[in-house]
């Protein structure tokens, strides 16, 4: 069995999450902060909503899968197969009413991620990945995704989510790749990567991400012939500081000033 045949199921997945995500999409829904002192961690019905729509839907299809979801932690994370779920990815701007926010969902083998989806059921945008090609499907039609090539880190456009959210060292870091960029823009959280992955951006610097912030799309990004590490160049899967490109040139422009 191999990651193409699941492909339909996770349409299913997509479909069930949107359907419980939507009806609080932009109404007077209420806000839970589940941070620590000092920080703010939303979260709402919607998430919880979709992760268990999305969860009953695998238990029902797959019962010995296991699956690993930010609201509802991990069930069998050790299974061959593993379902990985952030169900809005971008709280905050889902709570703000902006549309820069989407479902997550990747399939691992082996603890290697061998099939990821973003959806924004609003936008009624999909973005598929096996890290062999990558595909966009929404109002303006079906196409293959592909990174753009760019030259060199300053004719490069630079997305992160905020540098207010990385620590003070990281910030700093982060403030020499984007003084050499062409132009940075924030916010996007999994939109900037499938931006990068369809050829509109050409790097993407975040820190502190969980792996459910970045699994789903790395088979998204290789698939559309980019590149995504960690700073220190090594796998992704783990979260954290991550660095994507659609360019190695780029990748590799910017991860020296990162460890400069």
């Amino acid at each position: 069995m191999t990651a193409v045949d699941f492909a339909a199921f996770v349409d299913r997945l997509a479909t069930v999450s949107g359907e419980a995500i939507l009806p609080f999409f932009r109404t007077s829904l209420g806000v839970e902060n589940k941070g620590g002192p000092g920080q703010f961690d939303p979260v709402t019905a919607a998430d919880r909503a979709a992760e268990t729509a999305m969860r009953t839907l695998i238990r029902q299809s797959f019962p010995e899968h296991g699956i690993v979801g930010e609201e509802f932690g991990n069930e069998s994370a050790e299974a061959e197969y593993c379902w990985v779920l952030d169900p809005i990815d971008g709280t905050k701007s889902f709570i703000a009413g902006m549309p820069a926010w989407g479902t997550l969902i990747a399939l691992t083998r082996g603890g290697e991620p061998v099939y990821g989806m973003m959806h924004q059921p609003f936008t009624r945008e999909r973005f598929t990945g096996d890290s062999h090609s990558a595909r966009y499907r929404g109002p303006v039609g079906d196409r293959a995704l592909r990174v753009r090539r760019c030259g060199g880190l300053g004719e490069a456009m630079l997305m992160t989510t905020s540098p207010l959210l990385m620590k003070e060292a990281d910030r700093a870091a982060f403030g020499k790749v984007e003084a050499a960029a062409k132009l940075s823009r924030y916010g996007g959280d999994c939109y900037a990567y499938c931006m990068l992955a369809a050829g509109h951006v050409d790097l993407v610097i975040e820190t502190e991400l969980k792996p459910y912030d970045i699994l789903p799309l790395v088979p998204i990004i290789i698939g559309a012939g980019g590149v995504v590490t960690g700073w220190n160049g090594g796998s992704p899967k783990a979260g954290g500081r991550i660095i994507a490109a659609g360019d190695p040139r780029v990748h590799e422009a910017a991860m020296k000033l990162l460890s400069a």
